[in-house]
This record gives structure tokens, C-alpha cells and sequence, in this order.
């Protein structure tokens, strides 16, 4: 089933929509779950509850792209159960280790200063990421968005692990003298 169809299905509060999202996207939504919280139950109940959120939030969005809009909100949910679940321990998982590979680049502040410039550092980011060479965009977002594993990275950007190693290194560092010069560090 197309998406559009699907998201109309949402807009007529069709529960078959669910059925529908979870055929064509669950492997993808648990996928990206499992790289944030690994663990097999918390990512089925994280991408459970993206269905729900899908739910209750078409309408009234209607989203253009709406493998993207799925994403989202799972990686939103599955990071908010990642923080809820690890904030007495740490726990390692491909978001965890992700995070601390970007540590370098992007500093943590206080919430009020972080919630203003949440948007621009997100456009400089963006503007940043257009920038760079395919392979290096597409290795940084999988590795960084989708929190794929460093082999699976590697893989689908048709590289060694050695090589998308390095090509991450270089694509932070890049990205870190890009946010000084920027001012944002």
C-alpha cells in the first residue's frame, strides 16, 4: 500500500492504518529502536507506541514523507525510554556509543540555552551535512540518525569498517571546526 493511502487511512480514523504502517514499516521502525535501546522488548513497545503516536497525531499533520515522520517518532520515544531506562546506569547501545563519538563536537549546556538554539544549530548542522560528499553524508546520517552499527555502515556505504571509521573521524572533526567557526563552540 502507497503511503499516501495509508495516511489517508489515518485521516478517516481507519484502525486498519496500524495493520497497514506496521506490514510495510515495523522491521524498519524496530530496527531503528534496537540501535537506540538494544534490547528486543523495549524496541517492540517503543515501536508500539509510535503507532499509538501516529494515531494521535494524524490528524491533524499530514505528513509528506511518512517513513520519515515513523522515524522520528520512534527514535523520539525510544531515546525518551533509553533516558528513562539508563538514568541510574549506563547502558551501551549504538545510541550510547554514538553520542559519546559526537561528544567532541557538540557540547552539552544549560536546557534554556540549548532550547534557543536547538534550531539553528540544527540548520548549521544541515547546511554542514550539504556540504560534504555523498558516501560522507550518507555514512554520518546512517551512523548518526539511524544509529546503524559501524559494519552496517560500512556496508551499505560500500566501504571497509577501517575506511568509515576514518570517514566518521574526519566528518566530526569537520563538523566540530564547522560549528567553531560557526560559533556555536
Amino acid at each position: 500500500m502507497e503511503d499516501a493511502q495509508i495516511v489517508s487511512l489515518y485521516w478517516d480514523r481507519d484502525e486498519s492504518a496500524i495493520r497497514e504502517t506496521e506490514t510495510k514499516y515495523g522491521r524498519y521502525l524496530t530496527k531503528i529502536a534496537c540501535n537506540i535501546l538494544n534490547d528486543v522488548e523495549d524496541s517492540r513497545e517503543s515501536v508500539n507506541d509510535t503507532y499509538l503516536a501516529a494515531w494521535d497525531s494524524i490528524p491533524p499533520h499530514r505528513p509528506g514523507i511518512l517513513s520519515a515522520y515513523l522515524a522520528k517518532l520512534t527514535r523520539r520515544i525510544s531515546i525518551d525510554r533509553f533516558r528513562y531506562r539508563t538514568r541510574d546506569k549506563r547502558m551501551g547501545s549504538e545510541y550510547a556509543l554514538s553520542l559519546e563519538e559526537l561528544g567532541d563536537c557538540v557540547c552539552g549546556g544549560d536546557a534554556t540555552q540549548e532550547a534557543v538554539n536547538e534550531k539553528l544549530l540544527a540548520d548549521a548542522i544541515g547546511i554542514y551535512l550539504r556540504l560534504l560528499p555523498e558516501d560522507a553524508r550518507t555514512a554520518f546520517v546512517g551512523r548518526y540518525y539511524f544509529l546503524d552499527p559501524l559494519k552496517e555502515v560500512a556496508a551499505y556505504c560500500g566501504m571497509s569498517e577501517s575506511k568509515a571509521k576514518s570517514l566518521l573521524y574526519r566528518t566530526r572533526v569537520g563538523l566540530k571546526e564547522y560549528l567553531q567557526k560557526e560559533g556555536y563552540l
